[in-house]
This record gives structure tokens, C-alpha cells and sequence, in this order.
């Protein structure tokens, strides 16, 4: 999904070292603001990363939770062909169905339980659209940094489809990385953990994560305990590494969904604005000069129907961008 801000702000971000101590600090709750998407019926989305309190959580670098949205009110997803460097998408659907187009030449769709990944280092740019048979669109869009060895990979798709997996009373899909047994074969850049995980009413599950790992727990429907801290829908839980072990809790009386996200902490100092992700200021001002004179860096989608048939990049902010960085995790008492 393109940031579609009218103003997007430009931010530096950087992971910080997390405090040494004898056992992990807290749950960090990331409370979402709302951020409409395009005009007069914008789709609106919940943001979590980045924000002001936390910048990444390992290399997740972008958070957008939407829906359950009825197509009928809102007009659903229209978003014509856009850039993105540096960085991967991640694309997850609870319910509807997204039509991707992108310059590799990818057609595919995005349907609920079904990751696209899709890279887009050197330069990429995609369309997405939700289908005519789509009543409610619900999902999350998600973005990864790549790392300096890695940010000019060349364009790339990929497509999976993880079985569910019963854990204790938890049902958990990996689209990402490695848990409960199960392994993606999706090929990232850095260590990473992405998991769809619903919970029944009551139920309580501990998981074995990996402990360099930063985690994230973004609550989807209900309210979920993640290490004794309640998370309402829409909030991001930020843990800290130093944690092998993860206990989720629904004390509701409904089902709750969560997705899982973990990384080991990104050490690189990134810039973020827009669609783009590079390392300097002047790098964003020659991406977005590149795509405005539509340079070979982005390539073309073809068969968007829409209008316009791509996005024209929003105006650069006055000031260059300051430091952005996390706070440090400071370690329980």
C-alpha cells in the first residue's frame, strides 16, 4: 500500500541499543493514530510504526492495521501505481481480496491467510485494488527495511501460503521466519518474525521466540495479554530482546487475532519518506526526482485501469530531516 499523506512527514530512524540487565524490560504499548488515505472517501488506517515512541521493532518499519471496512461506504482500495526503495511490503488480508500489478511484471491477488512479499530495493512501483466481489476489506500492510548490503536488490515477488498450525489452543499461521515448529520459505534480508495468531475466548498460550529477537504483538480483534499487559484492538505491544519465552492471554469472551511480528534489532540508521526508504536526505530528493520524470528505476505497471494512472509525489518538506531514534528499553525491576 502506498503512504498516501499528503504531507508525509520525513523521518531518520534508528534502532538504539537495548539495556543490558538481568531480565527484560516491559511491554511498551504503541497506541495507533488514524491516517486517511487518499481523498474525500479516504480509506482510513490505524498506523503504529513509525511514531514519535518507537521508530522499528527489528526491521518493521511500517505498521498500517484497516478494517474491517464496508467497500459500499468507503469505495474500497484504489491506489494507483506508486514507488517504493529500499524496503520489502508485506501484504496480509483477514478479509477481501487486493488486485497487485507490478513493474517486475507481477499479476496476482492478495486473499486472507496468503502472504505477497514483494522487494522493492533499487527501485519497484505496484498498484493495488480491491475486486468488485470485495464487500469488507480488513487487513494489515507492512514494510520492511533492507539492510545497507542488501537496499539495491533488484525487483522481486514471492507468494505463500502458510498451513495453520494448532499450538496449545492457539491456531498460528507463519508467514514469516520460523515458530511453533513451523518454518517460512519466503527469502528476507534479516532475521525476521511475521505470525497471524487467533486465540479463543479463555485461552492462554506460551510460545518459544527467539531471544535477540525485538517483538511486537499488534492486537487485531479483542483484547489480548501479551506478558500480563492488556492490549485493546489496534494497539502495538513492543518487547524487548532478552525474552526466549512469549505467554498470550485472551481474557475476553470472544476470539481475538494478533499478528506477531519479531526481528533482531535493526542497527542501521535509515530514512524514511513517503514510499521511500534510503540513508540521506539527498537520496530521497533524487528518488522522488526519478520517479516524477519517470526514470527506468521504477520500471511501469501494466493493465491499471484506474486515474491517475500513477501517483505524483507530494511536495518535499522545507527543513532537512532530524535524528529520529527509539528510546532505550530500560530493564525491569
Amino acid at each position: 500500500m502506498s503512504n498516501a499523506e499528503t504531507r508525509p512527514a520525513e523521518l531518520r530512524c534508528a534502532a538504539q541499543q537495548t539495556a543490558t540487565g538481568s531480565r527484560p524490560a516491559g511491554v511498551e504499548i504503541l497506541t495507533p493514530r488514524d491516517v486517511p488515505l487518499g481523498g474525500p472517501r479516504a480509506m482510513t488506517v490505524r498506523r503504529t510504526l513509525p511514531q514519535r515512541a518507537r521508530s522499528l521493532i527489528g526491521a518493521w518499519c511500517f505498521a498500517d492495521h484497516y478494517g474491517p471496512d464496508d467497500v459500499a461506504r468507503t469505495g474500497g482500495m484504489d491506489v494507483a501505481p506508486h514507488p517504493h526503495t529500499g524496503l520489502g511490503t508485506v501484504s496480509w488480508l483477514f478479509t477481501g481480496e487486493i488486485e497487485h500489478r507490478d513493474s517486475l511484471g507481477t499479476h496476482a491477488m492478495v486473499r486472507p491467510g496468503e502472504l505477497n512479499l514483494m522487494t522493492g530495493g533499487h527501485g519497484i512501483c505496484h498498484s493495488e485494488v480491491s475486486t468488485p466481489r470485495t464487500t469488507v476489506l480488513h487487513g494489515v500492510q507492512l514494510w520492511v527495511a533492507l539492510p545497507e548490503a542488501h537496499r539495491d536488490a533488484p525487483r522481486d515477488f514471492q507468494h505463500y501460503v502458510p498451513t495453520p498450525v494448532a499450538h496449545g489452543e492457539a491456531t498460528v499461521r507463519v508467514f514469516l521466519g520460523d515458530l511453533c515448529g513451523q518454518s517460512s520459505p519466503v527469502r528476507v534480508f534479516t532475521p525476521l518474525l511475521g505470525a497471524e495468531i487467533t486465540l479463543p475466548a479463555g485461552a492462554r498460550v506460551t510460545l518459544d521466540v527467539e531471544g535477540s529477537f525485538e517483538h511486537g504483538v499488534l492486537v487485531d480483534t479483542g483484547t489480548v495479554t501479551a506478558e500480563g499487559t492488556a492490549l485493546q484492538n489496534g494497539e502495538l505491544g513492543y518487547l524487548p530482546p532478552g525474552r526466549p519465552h512469549l505467554t498470550l492471554a485472551n481474557d475476553g469472551s470472544a476470539p481475538a487475532r494478533l499478528v506477531l511480528l519479531g526481528g533482531e534489532p535493526f542497527g542501521e540508521e535509515i530514512v524514511m519518506w513517503w514510499n521511500f526508504v534510503g540513508r540521506s536526505h539527498d537520496e530521497i530528493v533524487r528518488f522522488r526526482e526519478d520517479w516524477q520524470h519517470e526514470s527506468d528505476r521504477f520500471g511501469r505497471v501494466e493493465g491499471y485501469e484506474g486515474t491517475p494512472q500513477r501517483l505524483p509525489a507530494p511536495t518535499l518538506p522545507n527543513a532537512r530531516i532530524t535524528p529520529r531514534r527509539n528510546p532505550a528499553s530500560r530493564s525491569a525491576d
